[in-house]
Formats: C-alpha cells, structure tokens, sequence
C-alpha cells in the first residue's frame, strides 16, 4: 500500500494489524498442517474441547472483523449470540479446568491430623509405660533380636 493511500495517523495501527495478522496466519498454517485427526489423537479430550471452542472463537472473531470492514455492525448480527455461546462453553472449560487443578483430600493425612487434634494426655502416659516395659527386657533378649 502507498503512503498517500490512507492518512498517516493510522499508520502505527496498520502496522500493528498486520504483525497481527501475518502471527495469526503462521499459527494457522501449523494447525493446517497437521490432519486434524492425528492432532486430535494426540490431545484428551479437555484439550480437544479446548482446541475445537479457540477454533471456533477464531473463526467467529474473524468473521466479525470481515463484517466491520465490510460496513456492517456485528453487534446486530447472529455473530454476537454464536460468540457469547462459545464463551459460555469456554468458561464451562475453565471451571473443570480448575475443578482438576483443586486440592484434592488426602485422607490419610486427614487422618493424621485429626487424630493429634484429639490428643489425649492419658493415650501419651500409656505409651511411656509401654515403651518403658520393653526397655526392661533383659540384655540377652535384646541380643537376640538384633
């Protein structure tokens, strides 16, 4: 494009937009190279739905800029409820994502941990003495298990 095609204001913004497009392009030229099916192999099934609503989403946005350069206002076009659709499931997404990534109950340390917060005083004397009659076995004994 010539310089004295368009005002010079916007020729920040114009170059922007296109390292956008051209980073846009590259990331879909490396999905488009793979056949979906072996890319989709690859993923569990999180990750498929991941892949297939930033797919959609993609689409859709890029959709909705084709409809601005073209004059038409996306916020009266079907484009704006099939986006906020593939948002609502993107958050659907996120919420077992971090439903996943929450702290999971060990019960064993539960357990543990409940067990020493009804500490008894008495339970702690018992031992000792426990302790204390094993410790009065004879030398020979104690040889002998070693």
């Amino acid at each position: 494009m010539a310089a004295e095609d368009y005002p010079h204001e916007i020729d920040e913004q114009l170059t922007c937009f296109d390292s956008s497009v051209t980073s846009v392009k590259t990331i879909l030229e490396q999905l488009m190279s793979m056949p979906r099916n072996d890319l989709l192999q690859k993923l569990d099934p999180l990750d498929q739905a991941k892949l297939d609503l930033m797919s959609a989403y993609t689409l859709n946005s890029l959709f909705w800029m084709y409809l601005v350069t073209q004059g038409i206002n996306p916020r009266e076009h079907g484009i704006k409820q099939e986006l906020e659709r593939i948002r609502t499931y993107m958050n659907k997404v996120k919420e077992i994502t971090e439903k996943k990534k929450a702290a999971r109950l060990d019960k064993g340390a539960a357990a543990r941990f409940v067990r020493s917060a009804l500490y008894d005083p008495d339970d702690k004397d018992s031992k000792k003495k426990a302790a204390s009659t094993s410790s009065e076995t004879p030398p020979s004994k104690r040889s002998k298990q070693k």
